[in-house]
């Protein structure tokens, strides 16, 4: 008898994907013996403002061409085809459908946990699938009450903390030095840094 899948679901803008999203997957990978990753590039984030996005096309191309050579890894258009704002609860539902025989490990940062109280329909989200947070710092054991959730998710949620390896690397921050015509030479993979030249991507955002 075959065991039950474990996949992560990284989602994000991925505007443009870099190497801190590459490192934190195989991180969770590595850490929760998952089969795969799943990357799933928002269509319109909840919290961020849609126009300053490189379109859909785009950021799934880019994501595309870094996972080719890694087969642990796997591109998701759930999000971008279902359109509209990006909430988790219907993209982690539309999963769980697509894959009914598996166990889904919802990757999130540190500065995601406590907001999740104010995510839409968190309390249909949370049973759904097992979150994974990676924190970048060392700090002190996070109060469960501080999450906001009611019993029994902060102590679940708490459970599954990791501490990430210290990659200060962001996507904004990629943009600026873009803009500003620095280089981005080991920030993101090399095959995003020629697509980013040859599209001209990311000129005027300074």
């Amino acid at each position: 008898m075959s065991r039950e899948q474990k996949i992560g679901v990284l989602g994000g803008s991925f505007n443009p994907i870099h190497t801190g999203h590459m490192i934190l997957a195989q991180s969770a990978l590595e850490r929760y013996e998952l089969d795969r990753v799943l990357f799933v590039p928002c269509a319109s984030p909840p919290h961020k403002d849609p126009a300053r996005l490189a379109p859909g096309r785009v950021r799934m191309e880019m994501i595309e061409a870094v996972l080719e050579s890694d087969p642990r890894f796997e591109s998701s258009r759930v999000e971008l085809d279902r359109g509209g704002t990006s909430y988790a609860v219907d993209t982690i539902t539309q999963l769980t459908e697509a894959y009914p025989d598996a166990q889904l490990y919802f990757i999130i940062g540190d500065d995601s946990l406590p907001e999740l109280h104010l995510w839409h329909r968190i309390y249909e989200l949370l049973p759904l699938c097992t979150f994974v947070t990676f924190a970048r710092h060392q700090q002190a054991l996070v109060p469960p009450e501080s999450l906001q959730l009611d019993p029994p998710w902060p102590e679940r949620l708490l459970q599954n903390m990791t501490l990430a390896r210290r990659i200060e690397i962001s996507s904004s921050d990629i943009r600026y030095r873009i803009a500003e015509g620095m280089s981005i030479r080991y920030l993101v993979p090399d095959v995003i840094d020629m697509y980013i030249a040859e599209h001209n991507l990311y000129l005027g955002e300074s």
